[in-house]
């Protein structure tokens, strides 16, 4: 709005002192102040409104006005509840700043012109909707003058003063400036609240806070939640779907803002549908690999495919890559009825996730290929050799898992890339079952190893599915101990097992408060070591022999015997 639109509204109680040559400068919002230097909380284009509480005497009025002009200050409106008429000094330092001034009559508040203008400001922006969409739309053409969803942010700040990042389902960020104003755990956690939000079934735009910031949340892909919508779809949105936030409270916008936004979120849906695109050739060549290894095709014809996979995936590699395979699987029972297939291209989606990792941009999402397969999403991952271990022809004979491989992807990693946003998530997502489990192989550098990688992760996937824990995951290097066994034991044999054992100490520790439970796990953990174990709990070692020996007569063990202690050390990883 202009600054002359104020004197058009009579009952705002506004008149004009000096500075009519002004009156057509833009008006962008309205700041209210008592402090005789207000400027880090100027941004220019402000009312600036004062009771001039800040005055000592005469002399003051002049770098006050200094102060305004120099950030660009629209106007100055002073009120007359306090002191009265306003000073003529004041007025003659604003006519040498040429800065507008405006009186407030004493039986206006300040809130009343506060809210006029911002509501006109606000009204303002958004009804220019269509010319600010089709700038939008420009911008994110195919063609070469494009500029993708950070042109979209970039005009969300400079047309509305909106910071806005775009996220994906684990809060990787896909698109916006200044991640520091937005930094890791703050992503996690949006990312979180949006998928327990869409999980809830409530409709879009989802308020979350943080810190002390408010933001909103627009899912980017999907059909909104909400009354009437498909749980289904809903779901599987959340999980695959990218994220629009806005460092703003949406509740508090006009219908014509929130239009606005919803407009943007298509635009960049339509960004990730063509980023989905790029990625098929390296997906089908990728799926053909896969169906190759599962068919038992001879290793020399899974080279040949993997020669022509490798530049599609890591262009400059050549077939000079090594491989990795990673397998995702997710589970909830009681929960909404996806098919198969269709909780396969879930898993799919966050695995590409956990593999383009926190901070990996498009281009670590770009050089993974993920494709479901009975029921899984298996990832097919090229990685650049380190030195000296490329073989002349790329796909040689295996020397067993290469040392030091780099760019190698670990369990752990996975967890820390996905578990924070999704242990909220899933939560309650399909009861008490609803979980996803990722199992990692070792990195190879032939045909012939990649058929082992591949049962390598499958094994490993089912290790962490015997975890507790809605995010789980485990490694190739877990494969070698008891781990591997524990997954294959039926689950009535398990329950019987762990109850024998450690029943008694449960019950004990629940009515005594004894904590026999930790004690044991601690006593397994330094190898039967009285000292170390007492030092570890902070006890007298008197004290920890009491326990154990409580331990042992509420069990009937003895754990001196090297079985019995295989058996608690077994009985306490299959809880």
């Amino acid at each position: 709005m202009r600054l002359r639109a104020l004197l058009d509204s009579p009952w705002l109680g506004l008149r004009l002192l000096s500075g009519e040559e002004g009156l057509d400068r833009p008006v962008r919002g309205v700041m209210t102040t008592d402090l005789r230097d207000p400027s880090r909380y100027l941004s220019g284009g402000e009312l600036v409104l004062t009771g001039l509480a800040w005055r000592r005497g005469p002399e003051d009025f002049e770098p006050f006005v200094r102060i305004l002009a120099a950030a660009g200050v629209a106007a100055l409106a002073a009120g007359e509840a306090e002191l009265g008429p306003v000073p003529g000094d004041l007025v003659a330092a604003c006519a040498r700043h040429r800065m507008p001034l405006f009186s407030v009559d004493e039986k206006v508040a300040f809130a009343t012109v506060t809210e006029h203008v911002v509501r006109q400001v606000s009204g303002e922006r958004a009804g220019d909707l269509a010319a600010v969409v089709e700038r939008h739309r420009r911008l994110m053409s195919p063609d070469p003058a494009g500029g993708g969803p950070d042109a979209v942010l970039d005009l969300l700040g400079s047309d509305l003063d909106l910071r806005a990042w775009v996220l994906s389902p684990a809060g990787r960020p896909v698109a916006g400036a200044g991640a520091d104003r937005l930094p890791a755990p703050v992503r996690t956690r949006l990312a979180g609240e949006h998928l327990a939000a869409v999980r809830a079934g409530r409709p879009g735009p989802h308020r979350a806070v943080a810190g002390e910031t408010v933001y909103s949340l627009f899912p980017v892909d999907g059909p909104p939640a909400g009354a009437g919508a498909d749980p289904r779809q809903a779901v599987l949105a959340a999980l695959s779907g990218w994220l629009l936030v806005v460092e703003a409270d949406a509740d508090e916008w006009p219908a014509e803002r929130l239009d606005l936004l919803h407009g943007v979120t298509r635009l960049i849906a339509a960004e990730r549908e063509r980023r989905d695109a790029a990625r098929s050739v390296g997906r089908r060549l990728a799926g053909e690999v896969l169906e190759l290894l599962r068919s038992g095709a001879p290793s020399a014809e899974v080279a040949a495919r993997l020669r022509m996979t490798a530049p599609a995936l890591l262009p400059g590699a050549g077939a000079a890559s090594l491989w990795q395979v990673v397998v995702a699987r997710l589970d909830w029972e009681g929960g909404p009825g996806l098919s198969e297939e269709e909780r396969a291209r879930a898993a799919g989606a966050l695995l590409e996730e956990a593999l383009a990792g926190p901070a990996g941009g498009r281009d670590a999402a770009d050089r993974v290929a993920v494709v479901p397969a009975g029921g899984e999403a298996v990832a097919l991952v090229p990685l650049a050799a380190a030195p000296g271990q490329e073989t002349a022809e790329g796909v040689g004979e295996e020397a067993g898992p290469p040392a030091g491989t780099e760019g190698a992807f670990a369990a752990t990693a996975l967890l820390d890339a996905l578990r924070a946003p999704l242990e909220r998530g899933l939560d309650g997502l399909g009861g008490p079952d609803g979980r996803l489990t990722l199992g990692v192989s070792a990195a190879v550098h032939s045909a012939e190893g990649l058929h082992g990688a591949l049962e390598e992760a499958r094994h490993a996937r089912r290790v962490a599915a015997a975890r507790p824990g809605r995010v789980c995951a485990a490694g190739h290097e877990e494969l070698a101990s008891h781990v591997l066994l524990l997954p294959f034991v039926p689950d009535d044999v398990r329950r019987a097992f762990t109850a024998r054992l450690l029943d008694p100490l449960y019950e004990y520790d629940r009515r005594h408060r004894a904590e026999l439970v930790p004690t044991l796990e601690a006593f397994l953990a330094s190898d039967g070591s009285w000292t170390r174990c007492a030092a570890h709990l902070g006890l007298h070692v008197n004290t920890l022999r009491y326990r154990v020996g409580r331990i042992e007569r509420l069990t009937g063990r003895d754990l001196s015997r090297l079985e019995d202690k295989v058996d608690f050390f077994l009985a306490l990883r299959m809880r």
